[in-house]
């Protein structure tokens, strides 16, 4: 028998600890009364200082705390941030830094450049930085999005397979009269797809939407929600329950549906690196960029990942943060593809991500850091989703090339300890 070591380590701990009675008592549920926080939809001044009376009293914060979230120039402009929170405190100021400029030969995104992100890790930053200048030296990243659309999955429950079968006829037929019904919520969203899947007795619809220059989540919600009510009243079979969304969308997750089909923007962007440069300026050959990237591909197959990539995530989760959009879709939006080949002995790379969600309008995007972040890419407001979508790929594409350069040449170990540990 193999015993993590961990496991007993902490056994131990617990067994000096503790005997059985203490450790029941521990876990025991607490008989007393919770003095809840009484909620604020709207930031006030009066409501942020009753939070933070709470807040100073009842935990370890100071008023210096107070003082850092709170700073003089939030504090000024409470109903900028109404439409995003509630139980509004302040801001968290997370370090940004730039990179670029990326140059960018894409279908909607053309140009330079400069490109803003939001991470308290050490070396991200400058990883990113020498993708972009490798690609950009080599004359740039070629960028396309291929599809688009946001899923909502609402679920009907129903009392026997035969009503299933009968609603799922019933939606085929009125599938023009649904899409109407959507559509009468939002001026920019569109119901593009409706694709009733059943399970003995519920049925899924997988209802697609082109949403504009925003990421669409809240819009496909609410023109879902409609959708359903239109449904409930009129379908000849009355559903037993019927859900807004039944987790079959993949919304913030990963998800195969996601992989194969998309959700958000499908994108695609790659870069040819002369073999010459890559020694010169990433320490290794093409060579062994291409073994490196046949391990981790191995890697990614036994470990049963979604996709096949390096690192998505670090990309992602720096742009979202800087630029307003939802941080929580990066679990969805950094599920891809990254392939690396010998082209005439110089090196092809590309990336494939199918699911990302960004927006130039709406949510995040206009809170003032974020909106002044998008406006440092150019890319803030009506008419720049797309731009945005091939930029995050692009990204992407210069994380990769840094990240298996570093592994290839041994240097990411040393790259951390010089700018995080050495620091």
């Amino acid at each position: 028998m193999i015993v993590p070591f961990h496991i007993r380590d902490l056994l131990a701990t617990l067994r000096e600890r503790f005997d059985a009675d203490a450790i029941n008592r521990t876990l025991a549920t607490k008989a007393h009364n919770v003095s809840r926080l009484r909620p604020a939809r709207n930031a006030t001044a009066n409501s942020v200082q009753r939070f933070w009376s709470r807040i100073i009293a009842d935990s370890d914060a100071t008023d210096d705390d107070r003082d850092l979230i709170l700073d003089t120039r939030t504090a000024e402009a409470l109903p900028v941030y109404n439409a995003n929170i509630e139980n509004f405190i302040g801001t968290v100021k997370v370090p940004l830094g730039v990179i670029g400029p990326v140059r960018i030969n894409g279908i909607h995104a053309q140009g330079d450049y400069l490109v803003p992100l939001a991470t308290s890790e050490a070396a991200l930053v400058a990883s990113y930085g020498r993708g972009a200048d490798i690609t950009a030296t080599t004359g740039g990243i070629s960028a396309a999005l291929t599809y688009d659309g946001v899923l909502r999955t609402p679920a009907f429950r129903f009392r026997s397979m035969a009503e299933t079968g009968v609603f799922l006829d019933w939606v085929v037929q009125n599938a023009e009269t649904l899409k109407a019904a959507a559509e009468t919520t939002t001026s920019h969203g569109k119901l593009v797809s409706l694709e009733p899947t059943m399970d003995n007795d519920v049925c899924f619809l997988i209802c697609r939407y082109q949403t504009g220059d925003a990421s669409g989540q809240n819009m496909v919600t609410i023109a879902t929600s409609t959708m359903c009510e239109h449904i409930a009243a009129h379908t000849p079979v009355k559903p037993l329950a019927w859900y807004v969304e039944g987790n079959y969308s993949g919304d913030k997750k990963g998800s195969f549906l996601g992989l194969l089909t998309g959700r958000g923007a499908k994108v695609t962007a790659s870069a040819t690196l002369p073999a010459d440069v890559v020694q010169r300026k990433l320490n290794c050959s093409v060579d062994e960029m291409l073994d490196y990237g046949r391990i981790a591909n191995l890697g990614s197959l036994l470990s049963g990942q979604l996709g096949a990539q390096a690192h998505y995530a670090n990309a992602l989760a720096a742009l979202f943060i800087a630029t307003g959009q939802d941080a929580a879709c990066v679990a969805e939006s950094a599920v891809g593809f990254t392939r690396m080949e010998d082209h005439d002995g110089d090196l092809f790379v590309s990336v494939t991500l199918p699911n990302l969600l960004v927006g130039t309008v709406g949510g995040g995007t206009g809170l003032p850091s974020q909106a002044a972040g998008l406006r440092i890419l150019g890319l803030h407001g009506t008419g720049k989703r797309a731009a945005l979508a091939e930029v995050a790929a692009a990204l992407c594409l210069c994380g990769e090339i840094s990240i298996v350069a570093a592994m290839a040449s041994g240097d990411f170990a040393r790259a951390h300890q010089r700018y995080a540990r050495q620091r």
